[in-house]
């Protein structure tokens, strides 16, 4: 089976940092490790979600092995109004590795609807490219989770029928909310990347937390929306052979084609 990880961070500028990450769940964060684990794994190509700044030079991957989503974080937010955003963007939105835009709004402290994204959400629709957004809980205490909370994704992908946005991580832990959002809007699709940190042990893991795994199996199978939910990791936080036998445990086995490959290809239109 091949498989797209849809969703993981490559950070180049803090490169003790990720290696700490990465060698906490089994990994080195280097290009070539990852090509290496991707081969052993049957991992075909993944998605970076952006973090480093609107420069175009900032955003070289090897072709054969990533897309990327030019992402608009909490370090360049923070520096307040950006000149010439939207050109920037677009530039990114031409080329063909960059399969989409990544809004951090709960980091950013930005609604979703505030008027700076209009113009993101323009370019998406009419590049044909999604806006994955973060949802749910965040890494860090001072992040405001009124603004990455699912139902803050209704609004907008409502007042923009045209644009396809990904609620990443399945809005965890509001999956009840996450459920309604998906099911109510055509336009929306989910990744199911960032649902643990760390390494798994499988028996303690699914004895200590079952119930959180059967809620977010529960809501999953609900919805039955099989072909708007797509594999992602959130890598460096996790293992990904472990991450890989996690969600296979989530989702139906006659599903797995689709989430682990089909889907993420179609939206991101990766051309594999």
């Amino acid at each position: 089976m091949k498989i797209i990880d849809a969703h993981l961070h490559l950070f180049r500028n803090d490169t003790d940092r990720a290696e700490l990450m990465a060698q906490r769940v089994g990994h080195h964060n280097s290009i070539d490790h990852l090509r290496e684990v991707y081969e052993e794994l049957g991992m075909v190509h993944g998605v970076v979600m952006g973090n480093g700044g609107l420069e175009t030079e900032r955003h070289q991957y090897p072709a054969d092995l990533f897309h990327y989503c030019v992402g608009l974080d909490s370090s360049l937010m923070q520096q307040g109004d950006i000149p010439d955003m939207a050109a920037k963007i677009e530039r990114h939105l031409q080329r063909e590795s960059c399969c989409g835009v990544k809004l951090y709004p709960g980091y950013n402290k930005i609604a979703l609807t505030d008027p700076l994204y209009e113009p993101v959400y323009q370019l998406a629709a009419r590049y044909d490219k999604p806006v994955a957004v973060h949802m749910g809980l965040t890494s860090f205490a001072r992040a405001h989770l009124k603004y990455c909370h699912p139902m803050a994704l209704d609004e907008v992908a409502a007042d923009h029928p045209d644009t396809t946005f990904v609620m990443c991580h399945f809005g965890n832990p509001f999956f009840e909310t996450s459920a309604a959002v998906l099911e109510k809007n055509p336009n929306v699709v989910t990744d199911l990347s960032g649902l643990i940190d760390g390494r798994i042990d499988f028996e303690r893991y699914f004895t200590e937390t079952g119930t959180y795994a059967e809620m977010l199996r529960g809501w999953l199978a609900a919805i039955c929306s099989w072909d708007r939910i797509l594999y992602g990791t959130d890598w460096p936080i996790v293992n990904l052979g472990e991450y890989i036998e996690y969600i296979k445990r989530l989702v139906p086995e006659k599903h797995w084609e689709a989430v682990f490959f089909e889907n993420a290809n179609r939206v991101y239109k990766l051309g594999l």
